[in-house]
């Protein structure tokens, strides 16, 4: 339960968020129930609540929380129930999600930022995220099939892994890397074909082997 300061902040971001990218109900009350603020190293407590990404160390960012709405939408969340992040991060992606589907099963190669991430979850009580850290490139067969799969890192390819463990009809979403460019793209799963949509060009940290400690 957010405080009355905070749900004031969180509130107002997104219905500035809102303003510039219309949202769906269940989105927008996802974005105003997470407290973005717990995600943001303390240097940048000032900026939490700015449409910018932030540094969060070892080179990775917190997305912007307007990139971070879309991706969101861009899932299709309405009806599913279990979502696989690629790219854990400082976590608000997966915070967020937390609010929309009642299993949040999340991956992160840099393990700093895991245990950051896991203390997050712990403080505010989010209790439906499951964390690992690995190569998300892996995905997480142990609780495949995934009605969602959300890469929060730009790929020039998406394993045939991961689509092996997205469920039939499922969604994936990923910043695809193409001639110099990210565009968002949303990959549905069809029988053994998938429907291929480019969505809007992008800028994230690209996706990187291993697991580094």
């Amino acid at each position: 339960m957010l405080d009355k300061l905070t749900a004031i902040k969180t509130y107002r971001l997104a219905d500035e968020i809102d303003k510039k990218f219309p949202l769906s109900p269940k989105v927008k009350a996802a974005i105003a129930n997470t407290d973005r603020e717990a995600f943001v190293p303390s240097g940048f407590k000032h900026n939490a609540y700015k449409l910018d990404a932030l540094p969060i160390g070892a080179q990775q960012w917190i997305s912007s929380p307007l990139t971070v709405a879309k991706m969101t939408e861009y899932l299709c969340p309405e009806g599913a129930d279990r979502v696989l992040e690629v790219g854990c991060g400082s976590g608000y992606q997966a915070a967020v999600l937390s609010h929309l589907f009642r299993g949040v099963f999340t991956i992160e190669r840099i393990e700093p930022l895991m245990l950051e991430a896991k203390a997050r979850f712990r403080r505010l009580g989010l209790g439906n995220i499951h964390t690992r850290t690995d190569d998300g490139q892996r995905g997480w067969a142990q609780y495949a099939p995934y009605d969602r799969i959300l890469f929060s890192a730009s790929a020039k390819r998406i394993p045939q892994v991961l689509f092996d463990q997205l469920a039939p009809g499922g969604i994936l979403v990923a910043p695809i890397e193409k001639d110099g460019t990210q565009v968002i793209t949303r990959f549905t799963k069809q029988g053994r074909s998938l429907k291929e949509v480019p969505l809007e060009v992008c800028a994230f940290v690209p996706v990187l082997d291993g697991v580094q400690k």
